[in-house]
């Protein structure tokens, strides 16, 4: 019998579903990605085919397997990471969705929030999930659900509702589906829907009934580690066990083998987000950022401060598909650095409000600084700007939550916009501090293979992984510490601008 010597990941994103094989070095040997399409019924509304993301992510699973030239039976463990706050509702018994899934960019939900804020329920909802209120989060979206699909409370009524993010709807169906399909989130997931209690680590009444949430239609809350259950909704996985859920953020975090209190990591995506381990201490901020669970391991958590920004590399896709400005995403680097600069023009990419740490949703997207001589390559250059101080923002923000004696002394960052040379050069300029681009870039995926190795005992433990992780490159700033300054005060200028 051949040795299970290999981990699956699989990493559902917000424009693709991936699957990843990992050997036994927790080197990737093979990928499979499969983009899909995106929803905007209304202004403000995004949206997601339930159906797509299951039969993307099913597909690539089993391409990843074939691609690598090995048989299920090799593959010791499946780990699952996913986009977090997105909200799916099913019917338990039939698997079929009762609507799209509601995606964390959606702002459908805003007045809501505006109503939760002006009834004075900020502080219980910080106090108890670490999160600001904002419409980014499940707990809107689910209740709207409950109040705009006919079928979501006849369902809730009988028990056969389910309300879960994209890692319940996945393991759902990999489990079975109808046939027996288990509904599970991690700790991670839950922590990231505005109903949990990250101190007490459970589903909390008050918020359920302050959303109109019935418990029985949200999934058991589990570890981050598993095993959980065998896969039967994969023909080629038959039978191995799904033994790692992870948020993608966290999984990104654990990828980076930040493992010590004070290890920042920053992942660009469609967004940007940053998570600090603060171990098992729950950060209290002042900057208006989150805390989250960072892990979940025999009941036991760890936990993380985390700053998000709404648009990063989906900045780079509005150049590509709202303006023709290029063919592909790759395309922009060598456009932005066309020009010695943005020529004064500044991008404010707040297509869907801004988040951390401004958390304004009122917010709305901004040029500002044009003049004739504006040339594409200027706006191109504005744009990778407005992703490195969106995510200066975030860490000077962390920086001013931790005590005066600690200092952040790096930044290591993945994601598929981190192998923009220039983009991470213009971050490390205005951070001042050195960014630190590791080998393996795509460390969400790498840390759902972690969770899942070390469950099946693949991996004897963390210590053992830390070896793995090696630099392709550091960036050093390259400007000084007043320039960097200087150009941080414009764009602040720009943020006022856009703020309505």
């Amino acid at each position: 019998m051949p040795e299970k010597e290999y981990i699956l990941a699989l990493d559902q994103g917000t424009t693709s579903s991936r699957a990843v094989v990992f050997d036994a070095f927790a080197q990737p040997i093979a990928t499979a990605q499969q983009p899909f399409e995106q929803f905007y019924p209304q202004p403000g509304w995004v949206e997601h085919d339930p159906q797509t993301l299951w039969q993307t992510q099913r597909d690539t699973a089993a391409r990843a397997i074939t691609q690598a030239g090995i048989a299920a039976d090799q593959v010791a463990a499946v780990g699952l990471t996913n986009q977090r706050e997105t909200a799916i509702a099913w019917d338990r018994t039939t698997g079929e969705p009762l609507c799209n899934a509601v995606v964390w960019q959606d702002r459908r939900t805003a007045e809501h929030i505006d109503d939760l804020r002006s009834e004075g329920y900020d502080e219980l909802i910080r106090k108890k999930t670490g999160l600001v209120p904002d419409a980014y989060f499940s707990a809107t979206k689910f209740a709207w659900i409950m109040r705009h699909i006919d079928e979501a409370p006849r369902l809730a009524a009988s028990g056969n509702l389910c309300l879960g993010t994209v890692d319940t709807w996945l393991a759902y169906n990999l489990t079975g589906g109808p046939s027996g399909g288990v509904c599970i989130t991690d700790a991670t997931n839950a922590s990231r829907t505005m109903l949990f209690d990250i101190e007490r680590g459970a589903w909390d009444d008050e918020l359920l009934d302050l959303f109109g949430i019935p418990r029985s239609a949200l999934p058991e809350v589990v570890d981050s580690f598993g095993p959980f259950a065998d896969i039967t909704g994969v023909g080629e996985l038959k039978g191995v066990p799904i033994a790692g859920i992870v948020g993608d953020q966290q999984a990104a975090l654990f990828g980076q083998m930040c493992t010590q209190g004070g290890m920042v990591k920053n992942t660009y995506g469609t967004g940007c987000f940053m998570l600090m381990n603060t171990g098992e201490e729950i950060i209290t901020t002042n900057n208006n950022l989150l805390s989250t669970v960072a892990l979940q391991r025999g009941g036991n958590r760890l936990y993380a401060q985390e700053g998000g920004v709404f648009i990063g590399g989906a900045v780079v896709q509005w150049l590509r598909d709202g303006l023709g400005f290029i063919e592909t995403s790759s395309e922009v680097e060598a456009l932005a650095a066309s020009v010695p600069d943005a020529g004064d023009v500044h991008l404010v990419p707040a297509f869907a409000g801004l988040g951390a740490p401004h958390w304004d949703q009122d917010a709305r997207g901004l040029i500002s600084g044009l003049t004739r001589g504006t040339t594409q390559g200027h706006l191109a250059r504005a744009a990778l700007e407005s992703i490195a101080f969106q995510v200066a923002d975030l860490l000077h923000a962390m920086q001013a939550d931790l005590p005066d004696t600690v200092f952040i002394n790096e930044l290591r960052v993945d994601g598929g916009a981190s192998s923009n040379n220039l983009l991470m050069q213009m971050q490390a300029d205005v951070l001042q501090l050195p960014v630190v681009r590791p080998t393996v870039t795509e460390t969400t995926a790498l840390g759902a293979a972690y969770l899942a190795g070390l469950s099946v005992g693949l991996w004897r433990d963390t210590d053992s992984l830390e070896a793995n992780w090696m630099i392709d490159r550091t960036f050093e700033p390259g400007i000084p510490a007043h320039a960097a300054s200087d150009a941080l005060a414009g764009w602040h200028k720009a943020i006022e601008r856009a703020r309505l």
